[in-house]
């Protein structure tokens, strides 16, 4: 087997939740394990999320919806966003909770419900305030209320909407609230009072109150991860995510030879230069090596000697003692150095979330407790 691996802290994800659920009690914690848990292994993520107190599961497909069942998951799941409307009948068959937008799919899966003959179908109703991505607009979200509450094979078990910036723009997340709360306020004129009502992600649970309401959704936070670093100190997150490799040839290369492919870059000494068998294949940008990323190595952080290459890396030791078979940590802790998975997003310019997302199955994720 490859020395490379990514290593899960099944503990600091329990911990995580349990922190956000003590942030926003009496609100419930709805933990997003779509993509596979971001990168961490969904079913293991969705049994630690319960253990540390979430009430409701998220994913983004049905057939993610699907894998948590067939694996004895039982709380609800939210499938967040509207499925097609031939996978009605998969919605009901796993008893999930799908997210309506439309009517095409509202009538599908009441149809597969009475098909099924199965209990009501719970939806929930997507209203867009301003993400202008998904999600029916106040007015049309309104109507697709009135035929739910109408409709026998259906119930009303939520309404919900997503922010855009609610990491930094409080201006446009405070707009959002008041078209949100505009909407609450007409369906409940109708009579119509949905259970659960939900709007704040990660950073509207850490860092906007006002939008918990009676759920929230958290997905980054569950990894340790946070939506922006001015929310560190709202809450006690722990990273989850280690990505480890280990050392698989050592060399001494002199000053100015040019390693990896494009022979880019000189070295500035004659160097230990490392192989380590990782590559882009895996989930390592191939960017990195330009951008003066480095790892870590025995506690010590080394940089890249030259270009990402499908399987494997090539660092720079410098005079380092280094030997094959020594520990080889891209994103994670060592010693007392750690290289955070904003360190890479921040060189790419892109965001925590991408970066533990593409790591790929190449890298077998072992959940530690």
């Amino acid at each position: 087997m490859r020395p490379s691996w990514i290593e899960i802290d099944v503990d600091a994800i329990e911990h995580n939740v349990r922190q956000i659920c003590q942030l926003v009690t009496p609100a419930a914690v709805c933990a997003v394990v779509k993509a596979d848990g971001y990168g961490h292994g969904d079913i293991p993520v969705a049994e630690a999320a319960l253990r540390g107190g979430a009430s409701h599961l998220a994913v983004a497909l049905v057939n993610e919806g699907a894998r948590l069942r067939e694996a004895g998951v039982e709380a609800p799941i939210l499938v967040l966003s509207e499925p097609d409307v031939d996978a009605a009948s998969d919605v009901v068959k796993w008893r999930l909770t799908p997210t309506v937008y439309r009517p095409a799919f509202t009538q599908a899966v009441a149809r597969a419900s009475a098909e099924a003959g199965a209990d009501p179908v719970a939806v929930h109703v997507k209203v867009d305030t301003g993400m202008l991505r998904v999600g029916a607009t106040p007015d049309d979200a309104f109507e697709l209320v009135q035929r739910i509450v109408r409709d026998r094979r259906l119930t009303l078990g939520g309404v919900f909407t997503h922010f855009a910036v609610a990491e930094e723009d409080a201006d446009f997340t405070s707009l959002q609230l008041d078209r949100f709360a505009e909407f609450l306020d007409r369906i409940n004129d109708l009579g119509a009072h949905p259970p659960l009502i939900h709007a704040a992600n990660t950073a509207g649970a850490l860092g906007v109150p006002e939008s918990r309401f009676n759920l929230v959704r958290v997905g980054l936070g569950c990894y340790g991860l946070y939506p922006h670093p001015d929310q560190e100190k709202i809450a006690d997150l722990r990273p989850a995510m280690r990505v480890v490799s280990h050392v698989s040839m050592v060399k001494t290369v002199t000053m100015d030879e040019r390693p990896s492919y494009g022979r880019r870059r000189p070295l500035p000494a004659t160097s230990c230069v490392v192989t380590v068998p990782v590559g882009y294949a895996d989930g390592v940008p191939r960017r990195l090596a330009s951008l003066g990323a480095e790892v870590l190595i025995n506690g010590q952080r080394f940089p890249f000697a030259g270009a990402v290459t499908m399987d494997q890396i090539v660092i720079d030791c410098g005079s380092a003692d280094v030997s094959v078979g020594d520990e080889v940590v891209l994103i994670g802790s060592q010693g007392e150095e750690r290289i955070p998975a904003e360190e890479w997003a921040n060189l790419l310019g892109t965001i925590n979330y991408e970066i533990v997302c593409h790591f790929g199955p190449r890298l077998p994720r072992r959940h530690l407790r």
